[in-house]
């Protein structure tokens, strides 16, 4: 059996000795099928890593700017082929796919304009020290389904930059576009140094705990990163871990109402609700909790969903069927306890993963839909009293990704955010993310920065030079 698409190791194509599907979850059909890495393979491709590691790590900066924008020149003259692979393996929509690859293109370019610190120490006439930031060495890069190139976007670029070779694992439910990137970049990256193998639910496990790698980078769930964890810490492999989030959104009662639910809906719901950083439980003043509920369910009704590959759709399907499976099962935990749909709820049958935007009108606190992050096109409106209250409830959760407060008062809104415990709160907005700034999160949703030169810094180690000048 042989498949169109091949794993990169060395800079040459690979084949896989097995393979596996890959459906599109617009039609349940094979979109194709994907090489299966074998642990040999794997191994091929760290020691590749690691043999490339002393001449990429040596080459100055300035060179490894150039090759990350050569790799962003690429990636920009194949965004027809890049973002139909993405439709067609995740679900969103073609301009949306389009935009995710535009995203890493211009991640590449400005992850190239970070310089790596250097700190003097002392310098005198008795010694010169100096502290510099030095590769960590070969990394692993896991990237999840929900954004299969915008996720590689914040690992390779600035592992790459820091100086440190990378083998990029891309999830077995949406493989195809980082494979195609694999090859796209074979003759413009040195051989070696990007690495991009595929495989099942099996693979994720042997990277995490392969005693070759000096670093991984893992998104995903907070149940997998734990396990992520566990297995670094055999070899004291230093990790990022982006996880999991239930991220609250806080609605101030002086809002332009008609104004905001537009943006509360796509706060939500872009992506089909399939984003970390998504607003997944929305508190509202009781005040304007009925006016507002009202806006975003006729709102809701009129978004187009359908056949990401058609004109004017604006949300696809739930990327694959065990996410189906589990946002359906939080549909009938709603139904069975008797919570009200506003629009929305459990899907017919289709041949699909396609769920109608849902919005479950103020459900208990303590209920699965609010305690959970859905990750999908189902969103709990939940109505307030009192702010001290609703912060409370905000806070109350084992996650703290992101979050968002709206207040036609900025300066309100920004009192309101300094007290969110999340990583990442915004006002007035939500998910502005930029390559020049740093995001994680807090308790359960991860350990480290992505992004900005925090984010640079997680690739490198700290050493300090010292010499002695004088007796």
């Amino acid at each position: 059996m042989t498949s169109p698409f091949t794993m990169t190791i060395g800079g040459t194509a690979v084949d896989g000795n097995a393979f596996f599907p890959v459906v599109n979850p617009a039609n349940g059909a094979v979109v194709a099928d994907a090489p299966n890495c074998s642990p040999q393979q794997l191994d091929a491709a760290v020691a590749t890593a690691r043999n490339a590691l002393p001449a990429w790590s040596a080459r100055p900066v300035a060179e490894r700017q150039k090759v990350l924008i050569a790799m962003a020149d690429a990636v920009d003259a194949n965004t027809e082929v890049l973002a139909g692979l993405i439709t067609a393996e995740q679900g969103k929509p073609i301009d949306v796919a389009r935009t995710e690859v535009f995203g890493l293109g211009y991640w590449l370019r400005e992850t190239a304009a970070l310089e790596l610190p250097e700190t003097v120490n002392q310098d005198d006439t008795e010694r010169l020290s100096i502290t510099r930031r030095v590769p960590l060495g070969v990394v692993a890069a896991i990237t999840p389904w929900n954004y299969p190139l915008g996720q590689a976007s914040f690992k390779v670029g600035p592992a790459m930059l820091a100086g440190n070779t990378v083998v990029l694992k891309p999830s077995p439910a949406a493989p195809l576009a980082n494979l195609k990137l694999g090859e796209i970049l074979r003759d413009v990256v040195p051989a070696g140094v990007l690495n991009v193998i595929s495989g099942d639910d099996s693979l994720g496990a042997q990277v995490t705990a392969h005693p070759g790698f000096d670093k991984i980078s893992f998104t995903g769930s907070t149940r997998t990163g734990k396990l992520v964890m566990a297995a670094a810490a055999q070899s004291l492999s230093r990790i990022t871990l982006e996880l999991g989030g239930n991220d609250p959104a806080i609605v101030l009662p002086d809002v332009d109402i008609e104004e905001t639910a537009e943006k509360l809906f796509w706060a939500a719901f872009s992506n089909s609700g399939q984003i970390c950083l998504a607003a997944k439980r929305i508190y509202i003043h009781a005040d304007i909790y009925d006016e507002l509920a009202g806006k975003l369910t006729t709102y809701a009704r009129s978004v187009e969903v359908g056949d990401p590959t058609e004109e004017g759709v604006q949300l696809g399907p739930v990327s694959n069927r065990r996410q189906y499976d589990t946002v359906v099962g939080l549909l009938e935990d709603c139904e069975r306890n008797g919570y009200s749909f506003l629009t929305g709820g459990l899907p017919d049958a289709s041949s699909g993963f396609f769920i109608q935007p849902t919005l479950v009108d103020n459900p208990p606190e303590d209920s699965r839909i609010v305690q959970e992050e859905q990750f999908g096109p189902v969103l709990p409106l939940l109505r307030y009293d009192d702010l001290d209250d609703a912060i409370a409830r905000a806070n109350a959760s084992q996650y703290g990704l992101g979050a968002s407060v709206w207040s036609a008062d900025p300066d309100v809104g920004f009192a309101v955010a300094q007290r969110i415990q999340s990583g990442t709160v915004w006002v007035n907005e939500i998910m502005h993310l930029s390559p020049l700034v740093g995001f994680g999160g807090l308790k359960q949703s991860g350990i480290g920065t992505e992004s900005g030169l925090a984010g640079l810094l997680e690739f490198t180690e700290s050493q300090t030079l010292t010499v002695k000048r004088s007796a």
